[in-house]
């Protein structure tokens, strides 16, 4: 039997990385967690979990590489059957960053609903939840490998799971597991009804040629041969490097360009005045960097500006905007705060944010946020900026940024 990766949360990011990275390896099999929904596990059953991945003037290539998808709520004991199965040697995750459930300190919010319900038993809602409970009853080594857009997504999964299963009173002594972190990175679309009447494939997925893989080289057990993959002792710059420049810069985008009555990025770019203010926070961001990274950052930001201005790639702004609470500390406020505020384009991108949440509660539309809620609250009520740069750990920063 081939080893296996189990993959929780089988968005389009996914099967467009690390199935495109793992089927190419070769020798591995996947099986897929859907968290939430049926819908993509009941569109792949329908196509024997096939599908077209359309890599942007290349054509379009066969992802074949999972068995089985499962949807969690349906049967919460497969799923821990799966994370316990010696056979599966890494558990890699995509569940975005409000999937982790962490406080603005980082750390697991034990008061979240979903975490709470975890806690109090029965089939887990989380992937926290199912990890925990998962990896404790597990006998075997396994790696725990994120995949998300977080900075120390290794060490930050890692430690929740710790704290769920020390509040759950777990068996930690028996989850040999290893985190390691990663940095990802490939410019990923939702699909289109175009791409699925032209493919004649309805799970088809879009993406850009470009792809780029760092991972800590913290391995529990086997792992496949992935090419183009850099393994590292410390990925830190690498994914400061990407989380800074290339995530900060969409951000601004996403909200400026979206107020601005753009749709897409490659809109945004083709705006004079939002093309200058991408090139110069990334610049601002770059001076955050390591030395060797700093190096790079020229040649990084040209290739940044090349890939956001592809007209092939439909990448939706409001997509981008998603979660900005969650997003904005590490892809803006962290470059601000090491600049000691001096950083007037990375300032008005999180002005672009505050303006951008007053638009839409104006506008009657919700929020795709995890603190949508509090925000409405906070507009509805005629609050003030300061208590919206709260929500994102900058109310320190609140000088520089609204002045």
């Amino acid at each position: 039997m081939s080893p296996r990766i189990l993959h929780i949360g089988l968005g389009n990011f996914a099967r467009a990385h690390i199935a495109e990275y793992t089927q190419d390896a070769g020798g591995w099999r996947m099986v897929g967690v859907s968290l939430r929904s049926s819908t993509v596990r009941d569109g792949l059953r329908a196509q024997g979990y096939d599908y077209g991945l359309a890599v942007q003037g290349q054509g379009v290539k066969r992802i074949d590489v999972f068995d089985e998808v499962l949807v969690a709520p349906e049967d919460p004991g497969a799923v821990l059957a799966q994370i316990t199965d010696p056979e599966v040697h890494i558990i890699s995750v995509t569940v975005t960053e409000k999937g982790y459930h962490l406080t603005p300190e980082n750390v697991l919010d034990l008061e979240d609903p979903l975490i709470a319900r975890d806690l109090a038993g029965g089939g887990p809602r989380t992937v926290i939840g199912f990890l925990a409970r998962g990896l404790a009853a597990r006998k075997t080594p396994v790696t725990v490998l994120s995949c998300d857009n977080r900075a120390n997504n290794g060490d930050v999964l890692r430690d929740a799971v710790v704290a769920f299963a020390a509040e759950a009173r777990l068996e930690t002594r028996a989850m040999q597991a290893r985190f390691p972190n990663s940095m990802v990175d490939r410019i990923t679309p939702a699909t289109t009804d175009a791409l699925r009447a032209e493919t004649g494939d309805a799970m088809a997925v879009p993406t850009e040629p470009f792809r780029e893989w760092v991972i800590e080289d913290h391995f529990a057990g086997p792992r496949p041969a992935w090419p183009e993959v850099v393994f590292t002792d410390d990925v830190a710059p690498h994914e400061m490097r990407k989380l800074r420049m290339l995530n900060g810069a969409h951000s601004m985008l996403a909200y400026a360009g979206t107020l601005a009555g753009h749709a897409f990025v490659h809109e945004a770019m083709a705006d004079a005045a939002l093309r200058a203010q991408a090139r110069a926070l990334m610049g601002e961001a770059a001076q955050t960097l390591s030395p060797e990274m700093q190096e790079i950052a020229p040649a990084y930001a040209e290739a940044l500006v090349a890939r956001f201005d592809n007209p092939h790639i439909n990448h939706s702004l409001r997509q981008i905007a998603m979660d900005g609470t969650q997003k904005l500390p590490y892809r803006m406020i962290d470059s601000l705060r090491a600049l000691c505020g001096d950083a007037p384009t990375l300032a008005a991108g999180v002005r672009a944010w505050t303006r951008f949440c007053r638009a839409e509660v104006a506008a009657g539309r919700a929020l795709q946020d995890p603190k949508a809620e509090v925000i409405a609250g906070i507009v509805g009520a005629g609050g003030e900026d300061a208590q919206l740069l709260a929500l994102i750990g900058a109310e320190d920063l609140a000088g520089a940024i609204l002045e």
